[in-house]
């Protein structure tokens, strides 16, 4: 069974910083280091928007205008694991933040429908 977990979020001041994890499971990521990894946002009442992706195989990162910057993303192939670093953040970063993969080809997306597991989201809320 496929699975995206994710962990790390939390309530933080302005100017803060915190760090997701995203740990995959499943005999789908056997090839975990070959799928690309994203992290998408969604804030109240808004859409799920793209923060971050990191290709497998080299890991070429791609970052939203509004995150660049201050967000990091990485990944750990032998831990199966994608991180979020995010710094600086702001009020308007408030959201549950959700983990996807890609595990069908080599591309990146800003759509979420380029990714076809999707974890259950975490919530990250930054105070003024």
């Amino acid at each position: 069974q496929v699975q995206l977990v994710e962990s790390g979020g939390g309530l933080v001041q302005a100017g803060g910083s915190l760090r997701l994890s995203c740990a995959a499971s499943g005999p789908t990521f056997s090839t975990f280091s070959r799928y690309t990894m994203a992290w998408f946002r969604q804030a109240p009442g808004g859409e799920r928007d793209f923060a971050a992706a990191i290709k497998g195989n080299g890991g070429s990162t791609f970052y939203a205008d509004s995150v660049k910057g201050r967000f990091a993303i990485s990944r750990d192939n032998a831990k199966n694991t994608v991180y979020l670093e995010m710094n600086s953040l702001k009020p308007d970063d408030t959201a549950v933040y959700y983990c996807a993969v890609q595990t069908y080809g080599s591309t990146w997306s800003t759509f979420g429908s380029a990714y076809n597991y999707w974890g259950q989201g975490t919530q990250v809320t930054v105070s003024s």
